[in-house]
């Protein structure tokens, strides 16, 4: 093993860290959420990542997002999160898709290749796409509801989407779902703090985003570590296939 996975290897054993290095993981999104997401799922030794993202960085994104400074307003931030990741590990086989996702393409990223699709998309009709996609595909998720108008840490924990409350974009998502009859097991990220509503904004509703909520520096980052610790523990736990 490399040694900038010593410290992995005496908790995750040398069978841990071969099952994320033969890992795939596809990551939708590397805003704040998803930023943090791939940079813990790079650290961890995971070897094959895909990430989307067809955003560039905005001066706004500086209070939350691991790619924003403001040396790269206005780079994709794809680009900037693809190098971190090849900085981390330069033996990573990375793709880049650079591109908001549509609901049809959905369905055409997600396939039986990956091992766990990363949900850190934050506008509802992609994402409810993206998920349908996974659980039609029988591909495991692990989506992110939201970090908006929250400020609890604690409040933050990982259940099945039929057990989340407090939160206005699982309520969404939650109706969505069930209209294609799918109530439960999808995996989510959640907090069960109560949104301050006062700190939402209309938005001009492109790239299916109509609103959002104002946003701390830390809680997208929580987040994103408890999407990455339901990945990485799911490969960890995984039993290795007999090879004939």
């Amino acid at each position: 093993m490399a040694e900038w996975t010593e410290r992995a290897e005496l908790l995750f054993k040398k069978e841990g860290l071969e099952k994320l290095k033969n890992s795939n993981i596809l990551i939708v999104g590397v805003g704040g959420v998803g930023s943090f997401a791939a940079e813990f799922i790079a650290r961890a030794g995971v070897g094959k990542i895909t990430i989307v993202d067809g955003d560039v960085v905005d001066i706004t994104n500086i209070n939350r997002q691991l790619p924003a400074l403001h040396s790269t307003v206005g780079e994709p931030k794809i680009d900037i999160v693809g190098n971190r990741l090849m900085d981390i590990n330069p033996e990573l086989h990375l793709t880049k898709i650079r591109e908001f996702l549509s609901p049809e393409r959905a369905f055409e990223i997600v396939s039986d290749e990956y091992d766990f699709v990363m949900d850190c998309i934050d506008s509802v009709t992609p994402k409810l796409n993206l998920i349908i996609a996974a659980k039609r595909k029988k591909i495991k998720i692990i989506s992110s509801m939201g970090a908006g108008g929250k400020m609890e840490a604690a409040k933050v924990k990982v259940a099945d989407i039929s057990n989340t409350e407090n939160c206005f974009l699982a309520k969404t998502i939650k109706k969505r779902l069930k209209e294609v009859k799918i109530d439960k097991g999808v995996k989510v990220v959640f907090s069960s703090e109560i949104q301050d509503e006062n700190s939402l904004k209309k938005t001009d509703g492109k790239n299916f985003k109509k609103s959002f909520y104002g946003t701390n520096s830390y809680m997208p980052g929580l987040f994103g570590l408890y999407a990455a610790e339901t990945v990485i523990r799911h490969i960890l736990k995984k039993e290795e296939t007999i090879q004939e």
